[in-house]
């Protein structure tokens, strides 16, 4: 059985990089699966996904060599190895509100993930005991300074050897830089049928708009606010008179379902992102 890893490249743009990248990659024995890169206000980012056969992959001299390749490239070059038989891994990323993080561990109780919640990161401290009620390791990292948490964040999921990532209601919005590192690993609810009402006041503006049918949406998340590929989406008829506070007790029964249903759809392999669209294969 093939051994499969995923490289990420991320710092300053400059000529070569993906050539210098995958020739070092081709002389470790390796198989280029899938390739991808963008530049974004002067900063590089790819992640490649490579494999080998099992007598093929020296995981102490590729990591050596990526260290010495990353030193000379002035940028940060990552490798994740999937072991073939391990159960994938996922953090849960939180804030205050427990309807979708509920959920999650309830599907896993029944065991219906093909997966683990391995960690908890929130950005304040009200569902330590919940974590702990579930014997998960619960995190609390403020997030006063961005780019603090997020390097505090991405060591955690670095040290668990976290596969995926999923935000049960995480009220904070992600740099493209802590996105990049999990491109398509990372899974979002969000109160509304994206496209429409992005942001964090969904379900009043749905409701001062006096939509008809509102919803909920996962998805990936990607470097723009709420314009991920879209996973999984449910939905439900405003009665007429109804409040806006029925209207979100409605919609957060609904989100919990919704975000499990794409947590399920995206274990299953059966999930391709083409062209910011994904495809169920």
């Amino acid at each position: 059985m093939k051994q499969f890893a995923t490289v990420t490249v991320i710092g300053r743009d400059k000529t070569g990089v993906i050539a210098r990248v995958t020739a070092f990659l081709f002389e470790q024995h390796a198989n280029i699966e899938a390739l991808e890169e963008q530049v974004t206000r002067g900063q590089f980012s790819m992640t490649l996904q490579a494999s080998w056969r099992p007598a093929d992959c020296d995981a102490a001299s590729l990591r050596a060599g990526l260290d010495t390749l990353a030193r000379r490239l002035g940028m940060e070059i990552k490798v994740r190895f999937t072991e073939p038989n391990r159960r994938q891994r996922f953090a849960i990323m939180v804030t205050k509100e427990t309807h979708c993080f509920d959920a999650l561990l309830a599907a896993h109780r029944r065991r219906q993930f093909k997966a683990d919640p391995m960690l908890v990161i929130s950005n304040r401290p009200d569902l330590a005991p919940l974590a702990r009620k579930n014997k998960l390791p619960f995190a609390h990292i403020p997030w006063n300074d961005r780019a603090q948490a997020e390097s505090q964040a991405l060591r955690l999921l670095e040290e668990y050897q976290i596969d995926f990532v999923v935000l049960a209601r995480f009220m904070k919005i992600l740099s493209p830089n802590f996105v990049w590192r999990y491109k398509n690993k990372i899974i979002n609810i969000h109160p509304s049928l994206l496209p429409s009402f992005p942001g964090p006041q969904a379900y009043r503006q749905a409701y001062e708009n006096g939509v008809k049918i509102a919803g909920v949406t996962a998805h990936f998340v990607s470097m723009r606010l709420d314009e991920g590929p879209i996973i999984a989406q449910g939905s439900f008829q405003i009665r007429p008179g109804m409040a806006l506070k029925e209207l979100v007790a409605r919609g957060q029964q609904l989100e919990a379902g919704v975000l499990v249903k794409a947590v399920k759809l995206y274990l299953g392999k059966r999930l391709d992102v083409y062209w910011g669209v994904v495809k169920e294969v």
